[in-house]
């Protein structure tokens, strides 16, 4: 695209921008945080739009900051204004590289190991591409965090949010060959209320984003239910302090199987109830809307789509 056609209503945007940032954050301060910048600086771009057009956006008060009506209807317009600023250069400029940069929340586990790879193929293709990899196991706040997209394992409540899953990641019961060791032969073909009084009395590790006090099984054929009620030992938010405190015998646990295909097949781990399974979690690409995407963006999704179900011991979605 031609510099001049590119820079004219780059100030604009830039003051417009600097406003929706403010109003999402709901100060003056956290805006300049984010977008890291002064607290004057941001007050002065709000002021040169509120002079632009012609009207008062903002008011402080004692109580802290609030938009007024012109502001509101400013904040309601200024997104759209701003993706479609994006969208027609990115179209014009069809035939040029990717550019710019993807602001991406992913899970701990899966962002620190499985991710990588294709991530930095994404990268090593799009050379002008940036990425800020944050780790991340919750939904971001999309109203007030400048997140361009998460990626997310489990189930999603948000009903306004754009939700596309990609694959299931199935779950498996562990435990050190020592507590293997002292189960009863034969558990995983006794009746499940045999089963759950059994492994309720062992030391339970729980991983809280998931499971707290209890876990539910279904058999593989699902002829059977049952739930396993405890109270862990050691809880914690982290699938790779829950792995490496089973893999020291501190409890059994339930985990994501990719995590322990290589402590299983090494023995460091034995898999319990092999033909009993949890269900399964979705793992989910989530951003706040379809509409006018950054060709960035479209080009990571895609990456996404086509490789996470292939990853290591990731299934594909099996329909309900």
């Amino acid at each position: 695209m031609n510099d001049a056609l590119r820079d004219g209503g780059q100030d604009r945007l830039a003051l417009l921008q600097t406003f929706l940032r403010v109003a999402e954050a709901g100060s003056f301060s956290a805006a300049a945080q984010q977008l890291a910048t002064t607290q004057p600086t941001v007050s002065r771009r709000v002021q040169m739009l509120e002079s632009l057009l012609g009207a008062r956006l903002v008011e402080r008060s004692t109580r802290g900051l609030r938009l007024t009506e012109e502001g509101e209807r400013c904040a309601a317009q200024a997104q759209d204004l701003i993706d479609g600023w994006h969208a027609l250069a990115e179209d014009i400029d069809g035939g040029e590289e990717l550019s710019g940069t993807l602001r991406l929340r992913v899970p701990h586990a899966f962002g620190q190991s499985q991710l990588i790879e294709p991530l930095a193929a994404f990268l090593t293709r799009h050379p002008r591409v940036s990425v800020e990899w944050m780790l991340q196991d919750q939904l971001p706040d999309f109203s007030r965090e400048n997140v361009d997209c998460s990626l997310l394992v489990g189930e999603i409540a948000q009903p306004h949010l754009i939700a596309t899953q990609l694959a299931e990641v199935p779950r498996v019961l562990v435990a050190a060959p020592a507590i293997a060791k002292t189960l009863p032969k034969g558990l995983d073909r006794q009746s499940p209320r045999d089963i759950s009084a059994v492994l309720a009395a062992q030391p339970w590790l729980a991983l809280l984003a998931f499971y707290r006090d209890g876990i539910e099984l279904v058999r593989a054929d699902g002829t059977d239910r049952m739930d396993i009620p405890f109270k862990p030992r050691l809880g914690t938010d982290s699938l790779f302090a829950l792995v490496e405190s089973a893999r020291r015998g501190l409890g059994v646990a339930l985990v994501s199987q990719w995590a322990v295909m290589d402590d299983l097949a090494d023995g460091r781990l034995v898999r319990l109830l092999p033909s009993w399974c949890a269900t399964p979690l979705p793992i989910s690409l989530v951003y706040p809307s379809r509409r006018l995407q950054p060709a960035r963006l479209r080009a990571f999704l895609q990456v996404m789509r086509e490789v996470i179900p292939t990853l290591r011991g990731m299934r594909e979605i099996r329909r309900r």
